[in-house]
């Protein structure tokens, strides 16, 4: 390689290591995650209470994550705008439960584009006989750019938000096809 090249790369190495580094790490947002109201099949006058598990907080030196309070809210708030159901409790006491479990969550190490893979496990029981009304694994996947973020982390974090935002709106969409 001449000099040149081998500048240049060098260059971009470094710039690629800032803007991957430049930053603290900060959890998904709850409000960013929040789905867009789904165009609802059918609209049920249930109940529901939202459970959610296998998030994680972020940490000083960890990238972004999903806590479970988060993700629980931002499904709860998507409910709500969206119809699916009729009321959102706390607790017990609702007519369906569903639960949300992250299964896996890929991201990248670093990059100008960032894509991260979200997999969850969706399931809805009826609240009166504990029985099992559907239940689907909900992948997702969302890439933020260069044009969306100069900061790597605020693109991963960007990214994690996407991914959560349109797991949500296909697992929503998914319910509100089933006639409850």
């Amino acid at each position: 390689m001449n000099k040149s090249v081998q500048k240049l790369m060098f260059v971009m190495s470094v710039l690629g290591a800032i803007s991957t580094l430049g930053g603290c790490a900060s959890p998904a947002n709850r409000e960013a995650m929040q789905a867009a109201p789904v165009a609802s099949l059918h609209q049920s006058e249930h109940s529901v209470a939202v459970r959610t598990s296998g998030g994680g907080d972020t940490g000083a030196m960890d990238s972004s994550n999903i806590a479970d309070a988060d993700f629980k809210s931002a499904i709860e708030s998507s409910i709500t705008q969206s119809g699916v159901f009729k009321t959102v409790i706390q607790g017990s006491g609702a007519d369906y439960e569903l639960s949300v479990s992250l299964v896996r969550l890929s991201k990248p190490l670093a990059g100008f584009s960032m894509t991260v893979t979200m997999e969850d496990a969706w399931s809805l029981i009826r609240a009166s006989d504990k029985s099992v009304v559907w239940r689907k694994p909900i992948t997702s996947t969302f890439t933020a750019g260069m044009g969306d973020a100069f900061a790597g982390v605020t693109r991963l974090r960007m990214a994690v938000e996407g991914a959560a935002r349109e797991n949500i709106a296909q697992g929503l969409k998914e319910i509100s096809d089933l006639k409850l």
